[in-house]
């Protein structure tokens, strides 16, 4: 007796200390899980959803970029891109930007070379804005509002003459560094708060996977994407 009370005891501590992993499998029974718990919880009542926004560096990427947007579509998710300008124009690259754009998508500037402007002269830095605003203009028509600065690291001087804002981020799962998908998707859906911006990179194909999987398993808690224009205005 003595025993088994004791094996009860263990499995309940190894369930504190080990909290449950999202493989792919579990993703799609927690979603419903989640969904059929929250089933009517929005219907019939004026409460907003709370917002949180996926925002991407460092594309467009031929091989990656095209699988993410179809996710996307699929979802009816927008999300924030942040382009680096020679990714812009390489290739046929022009058209996966085209498309973000028809589809609805928020696109920002992450520099011509991905150059962290505080190493480089104010002109330098500069330079590499503008030139990434051109890319991204030659394409959308629109000016460019966004920017993300490589690294985070941002001159607020610039802004007088640049005329974008710069964009952070709360949740940085640093997806770069792994090619595990669910430690991506754990990192963030354990993280997850309203007004949260999620920084990820669509160009790598483990972060592609991970962000759908993100998006299903918030959406069935209940959070609503945006693009960070949205929480910004907030």
């Amino acid at each position: 007796m003595m025993q088994g009370v004791g094996l009860v005891y263990v499995l309940l501590l190894l369930g504190l200390i080990c909290p449950t992993l999202f493989t792919e499998n579990q993703t799609k029974e927690k979603v419903q899980e989640v969904s059929d718990s929250n089933a009517g919880a929005y219907e019939g009542t004026a409460e907003e959803k709370p917002k949180i926004a996926l925002t991407f560096d460092d594309g467009p990427s031929a091989e990656c970029t095209p699988m993410l947007l179809d996710g996307l579509k699929e979802r009816g998710v927008k999300v924030t891109f942040f382009l680096i300008g020679q990714n812009v124009e390489k290739d046929n690259n022009c058209e996966i930007v085209k498309r973000m754009y028809e589809e609805g998508h928020l696109i920002g500037n992450h520099t011509y070379h991905h150059v962290e402007i505080t190493r480089v002269s104010n002109e330098t830095a500069y330079q590499e804005i503008a030139m990434g605003n051109e890319a991204i203009k030659n394409i959308t028509g629109q000016e460019v509002e966004y920017m993300r600065p490589p690294f985070g690291l941002w001159q607020k001087g610039l802004e007088q003459r640049v005329h974008v804002l710069p964009v952070m981020w709360t949740i940085d799962p640093l997806d770069w560094a792994t090619g595990n998908t669910d430690e991506i998707v754990n990192k963030v859906v354990t993280r997850a708060e309203e007004n949260d911006i999620i920084l990820l990179h669509d160009c790598y194909d483990s972060s592609v996977k991970a962000a759908l999987r993100i998006i299903d398993l918030l959406q069935a808690e209940g959070f609503e994407f945006v693009t960070v224009d949205k929480l910004m205005m907030n």
